[in-house]
């Protein structure tokens, strides 16, 4: 996580000073809830919220101090007792410090999963608004990186918005899972403290109970949320790539937009390169990179070991940070992407009329030739395109067999590039509901 990959909303979860404030909240509402069982005064629970409340924590001191204890949760413990006074011996009553550090990561991650939803609606914004801009913008399709049949750039704008609202969906059902509270103690038997603790904590939280934490909360939902985020990181690489195939000077069908004083190489003074989707590529490696060591916190020793711990405080900001960065990037690209349809035009005909192959193909298997021959009869004619650069339509016409088959306005109503789109407003129904 470094300031030239990262926002600030995001990067403000993840602060020290966040940080405790969770933690006393969490100590707050358990002290609430033990107060109401009977189990400490509820004069002491009020004077906790009070001091603690208006306290503002000390990161250095809190961190001089661990230096002594080495344990992160005694010390911010033994700070709060410095605002709290006497009453400070009710605090962190039965609990152990997973039901303090688990279920502050739970809020933590619950909180970045809204941003990240937020980053992906205005994505989501960006492209249908290209998609509608572009719906009729007819362009070769590929497979292969080889022209395959026309298409329009709407559809392409449009897979994507499907492919994300997929991912929406995904980080959604992500959050729901990790948003999940331990107040359980040691080994989360609940020897110590009543369940009722846990429920009221959760709720004032916006979780829920887990409903087994043996110590910690099961680390197969940090493994499933760390996951998701690198499918939604491998969603952004999957359009990135796509923009940058795009932008090649060969192709240059669409381009990343370039700033008044931007300046593409320090050498050639002509570059224009795609910089930002280049980027998104990297940053879409380090957000996958960290969903195996996730995976790999699963499996702790019998009710729990700290393994896990020095993972997340590195991969929870991380991961987040970055995501959330990749995804405000995509959108401005998205949004202010520049398009040419004379060039999608010039390279959709390049290859005179052989994106109509397939056309041709089944109009003589349906004039009764087999499948076989007219394949070899179409590819026999491509090849002299591609080799030759000949004219596709002139040498099927001028072919005897085919003309055999077919007659010359037969071939002709093949090379119809409406013929290719007639689908689009369907395509467009089932991604957007409308078209």
């Amino acid at each position: 996580m470094i300031p030239r990959y990262s926002r600030p909303e995001m990067v403000a979860i993840w602060s020290p000073e966040t940080r405790f404030r969770i933690w006393f909240e969490i100590e707050a509402h358990a002290c609430d809830a033990l107060a109401e069982l009977g189990v400490i005064p509820k004069e002491a629970a009020r004077t906790i919220w009070e001091k603690g409340g208006a306290a503002k924590f000390d990161v250095a001191k809190i961190d001089e101090i661990e230096r002594v204890t080495k344990h992160d949760v005694i010390a911010f413990l033994t700070h709060l007792a410095e605002f709290v006074g006497p009453d400070a011996r009710f605090i962190h009553q039965g609990m152990t410090s997973s039901d303090v550090l688990d279920t502050c990561l739970a809020v933590q991650l619950t909180r970045a999963s809204d941003i990240l939803v937020a980053d992906i609606d205005a994505l989501l914004a960006a492209l249908k608004r290209r998609a509608f801009e572009h719906k009729d913008t007819v362009t070769i399709g590929r497979s292969h990186g080889i022209h395959a049949e026309p298409t329009t750039f709407g559809v392409k704008l449009a897979q994507a918005y499907a492919e994300f609202s997929r991912c929406r969906e995904r980080l959604v059902h992500a959050r729901e899972d990790i948003a999940t509270c331990a107040i359980s103690g040691a080994v989360g038997t609940f020897a110590n403290i009543e369940p009722y603790v846990e429920e009221h904590v959760a709720a004032k939280l916006g979780l829920k109970p887990e409903p087994v934490s043996t110590q910690v909360i099961p680390r197969d939902r940090h493994a499933m949320f760390f996951a998701t985020l690198g499918v939604v990181a491998s969603s952004v690489e999957r359009l990135a790539v796509e923009i940058r195939h795009l932008q090649r000077t060969e192709v240059l069908e669409a381009e990343e937009y370039f700033s008044p004083g931007q300046k593409g190489s320090s050498a050639m003074p002509h570059k224009r390169n795609p910089v930002l989707t280049e980027n998104l590529t990297g940053l879409a490696r380090m957000v996958r990179s960290m969903a195996l060591p996730a995976m790999e916190d699963v499996a702790l020793w019998h009710e729990r070991d700290i393994s896990h711990s020095s993972v997340e405080r590195m991969i929870g900001p991380d991961a987040t940070v970055t995501l959330d960065f990749a995804l405000a990037r995509l959108t401005g690209v998205i949004d202010k992407l520049l398009v040419y349809p004379e060039n999608m035009e010039k390279n959709l005909n390049k290859f005179h009329g052989l994106v109509h192959s397939q056309r041709v193909l089944l109009a003589l298997t349906q004039a009764g030739l087999s499948r076989e021959d007219a394949y070899r009869l179409v590819q026999r004619n491509a090849m002299k395109v591609w080799e030759h650069s000949a004219d596709f339509l002139k040498e099927l016409l001028a072919d005897k067999d085919v003309r055999a088959a077919l007659s010359e306005a037969e071939i002709r109503e093949k090379f119809d590039l409406g013929y290719h789109t007639k689908h689009v407003d369907t395509i467009f129904r089932r991604v957007f509901r409308e078209a």
